[in-house]
This record gives structure tokens, sequence and C-alpha cells, in this order.
């Protein structure tokens, strides 16, 4: 049995799988904010919780939103900040008492794809989170690639390529909580993108609602969209000529708008180098449960 953890800024879910993939067990509790060891030990009730249901003990797999530094093995570039700076894989290993496998929380939805989701039969999966942040994970041979310095794939935090004058305007007040400025992030997340909309329409929605005025035809809704739409495309053709994967799986609340899948491919074409790309474009098979199953995956077949 392999037991995932997806370690949230506001919520951590647990996950038990079978050999096949079957979800035996799953739960969500709220994230203790701030607190370190709170948060260990609600991670360490959740897998206890799954054993006990389940009647057997499991590896145990953990995304967190940030990585392992290969030099110091602390946790770093954490937007959860209270996990920056702290042994996070020896700590919990030492409360569960087994070894436990950590891996950045886009790396997690790129294993989960590449296992048995829209990556599936693919060597090289690009897997992108487009929430509340964004940020992208590589799978190769279903395996996380994380570098040699544990930031492989943190593609959210390059500049925007191709910027041109809209972009310069909606960047005037924005600042990244990296320290750079002009990062993906802070355009093609779904923060991002309410952001834009605000400053078109002076009205602060969420990014449901703004999707909602897109039918009735609402002027600044359809602008923001048409921004969002190049910013992702020209973001993806930066990846594409990097790393040129053999699939991108796309991840988080951004990743519900239907008509991404039929305007990208053609966008997306404009900005790879030659203009030839036929690099799929695919919804996460598993929606909201992928980082969580990526996470039981960490531990291989």
């Amino acid at each position: 049995m392999r037991i995932g953890i997806d370690l949230g800024g506001t919520k951590i879910e647990v996950i038990a799988l079978n050999e096949s993939g079957e979800s035996l067990f799953r739960k969500r509790i709220a994230t203790p904010r701030g607190d370190y060891v709170a948060t260990l030990n609600a991670i360490a009730s959740l897998v206890n919780d799954a054993e006990f249901t389940i009647g057997r003990k499991g590896t145990v797999g953990v995304g967190i939103p940030g990585t392992l530094s290969p030099v110091t093995g602390k946790v770093k570039n954490a937007n959860s900040t209270w996990l920056n700076g702290q042994f996070f894989d020896t700590d919990l290993a030492k409360i569960l008492e087994r070894p436990v496998k950590v891996a950045n929380d886009a790396n997690c939805l790129a294993v989960s794809e590449a296992v048995d989701g829209a990556g599936k039969g693919a060597k090289v999966v690009f897997a992108v989170i487009i929430g509340t942040g964004c940020g992208a994970g590589i799978a190769i041979n279903e395996q996380v690639h994380s570098g040699g310095n544990g930031v492989a794939g943190e593609w959210g935090h390059n500049p925007l390529p191709w910027q041109d004058a809209q972009d310069a305007q909606f960047l005037h007040g924005e600042h990244c909580y990296c320290g750079l400025t002009g990062c993906t992030e802070l355009f093609v997340s779904g923060t991002g993108f309410m952001a834009d909309y605000r400053k078109l329409s002076g009205e602060t929605k969420t990014g449901a609602q703004i999707i909602e005025l897109i039918p009735l035809g609402n002027e600044h809704a359809l602008t923001a969209m048409n921004h969002y739409e190049s910013r992702l495309a020209r973001a993806l053709a930066q990846a594409i000529n990097m790393l040129d994967p053999d699939v991108i799986v796309l991840g988080g609340g951004m990743s519900n708008v239907d008509g991404l899948y039929q305007s990208l491919p053609l966008q997306v074409r404009n900005w790879v180098f030659g203009r030839e790309c036929d690099t799929p474009i695919r919804k996460a098979l598993h929606g909201d449960s992928s980082g969580v199953r990526g996470a039981a995956w960490l531990w291989s077949k």
C-alpha cells in the first residue's frame, strides 16, 4: 500500500492506494498555518488514520509547495514559509518511524499523470499547476526529475517571455514573493488572471466569476482571457523550446477552463522555435487528486 500526502497552504490531504492505483482511503484537514510542529503532527495523524482504517502500514510520500535543498537537506522555496529551513523529511520520518519521500507538489502532479493519467505512456511529462500560484514539474519514465539544485521545472519563476506593452502595464505594482520581477507566476496563475481583470474593470471577482462573464460578452472578462491565453501560450512555448516534452498536462483551478485546450495549441505554435509544434496539451486526468496521488507514487513500482 502507498500513502500520499499533499501538503498545501490551506489543507492537507491523505490518500492510500493499492498496487493498481485504486483509492482505499482519503481525507482532508485544515493546515495549521505557521506552525511547523503542528504540521508534522497533522500529517502523522492522517497517516495513522489511513493505516488504522485499512489495517496495514504503507510507504509514505509527501508533496510540498517547495523543495528539499540538495546542499543543506532543508526545505527551500516554499510559499508555506514556516516549512523553509526545516529538515522536513527527516523530522517526519522520525515521527512515523519509517523513511519518507518528499517532492515538490508540481513534480507529484507530473508523476501522477505520467503513471496513470493524461501523460500515461509518455517518456517526458511537463505538468503545470495554474492555481493560486503557478509552477511546473517534470517526470521522466514515471519518476521525478528535480535536477541537481532541486529546482527543475520551476518555470513560474522565470520571466514571462516576449513581454509586450500590455504586460509591462500589468506588472506595475505587482511583485513576486521570490523577490524578483516579471515572473511568469504573476501573469499565468489564477491570482494573476484575477488581478488583470481587476485592473481592467476596477472590480474584484474570483476566477470562476470572471469565467462566467465570458459567454455573456463582458468586455473586460474577454480581454482578461485573451491576455491570459497569450501569456500562457508564450510561457509554454518557452518550456517546449527548452525541454520539448512529449506531453504537457495542466492542473490547478485555471486548468478547468475548457477553452484553453482549443486556443493554446494554436497560439503556442507561434512562439516555438521553427513554428512547428504538435505537443499535446491535456487537462490532468485526476484533477484535484493528482498531486496527492503523485505523492503516493513517489515510491516506484
